[in-house]
């Protein structure tokens, strides 16, 4: 039996177990609902369309946080891969950025751009920025130091070197960076609209809290499981693809 099987199965007995747990408990839906409930509340929330607009706000900053968050951290990653000195002045400082807690800095976010979007989009692309920052300076420092020499004995240029030795070798750990950011993104869309969203997935968790409907809590957490692992799942067939091209590429 494969492991996505296994996976599967395992998956299935843990809902069994906690639905006959809830049922035989007589546990309050309060405290914790039955999976069935849940499923419920999920269902008629998709088909009667009101978790829609919410699930298409929260994709958006999303996205625009990850694309916003990665693009920066990667343009900074090969800068700092390639200017030794502005690394060691500049890290200390970058590191010290990601012990603040975002969430800390959102009341600020609000003060400067504003309730909604921006704010939220901000957040996600500061969560998003350092995993391919570091990762992309890991990542162009991994080239073998033979082959940096022959590129150097060929009289590449610094711009040849890093678009066809660099960049290439540090592939894998790049787009592992961007498989984290993509996780991560969803995170911090969520967690921003909790502090500075009146819309999404994160601002409706906040809403069902304050009428204390925790099936609907635990049908947006599932919710937001799903969208996190379908957007995984997205960054790995692009990741796949981007390595067959680049090995067929190779191979002509």
């Amino acid at each position: 039996m494969g492991g996505r099987a296994v996976s599967a199965l395992m998956l299935l007995a843990i809902v069994a177990v906690w639905e006959g747990w809830v049922m035989l408990s007589g546990v309050s839906a309060i405290l914790l609902p039955a999976p069935s409930q849940i499923l419920s509340v999920l269902w008629q929330g998709l088909t009667d369309g009101f978790l829609w607009p919410h699930i298409r706000i929260t994709a958006a900053e999303t996205l625009l946080g990850f694309f916003l968050g990665s693009s920066i951290g990667f343009a900074f990653g090969v800068l700092l891969a390639e200017v030794e000195p502005l690394r060691r002045l500049l890290w200390p400082y970058i590191l010290a950025s990601q012990v603040v807690p975002k969430l800390a800095l959102g009341p600020i976010f609000i003060v400067w751009f504003g309730f909604g979007l921006t704010s939220i989009v901000v957040i996600t692309a500061l969560i998003c920025f350092f995993p391919l920052l570091e990762n992309t300076v890991t990542g162009l420092r991994a080239a073998r130091p033979e082959q940096r020499d022959l590129f150097r004995m060929l009289g590449a240029t610094r711009m040849q070197t890093l678009l066809r030795l660099k960049i290439p070798a540090g592939l894998p750990l790049v787009l592992a960076g961007v498989r984290v950011s993509m996780v991560l993104a969803l995170v911090g869309a969520v967690v921003g609209e909790f502090i500075a969203g009146s819309q999404g997935l994160g601002a409706s968790i906040i809403a069902a809290q304050g009428m204390m409907d925790t099936p609907l809590m635990f049908a947006l957490f599932t919710l937001i499981t799903v969208m996190g692992m379908l957007f995984y799942q997205l960054t790995v067939l692009a990741e796949r693809w981007l390595l067959r091209s680049r090995q067929k590429g190779h191979e002509r």
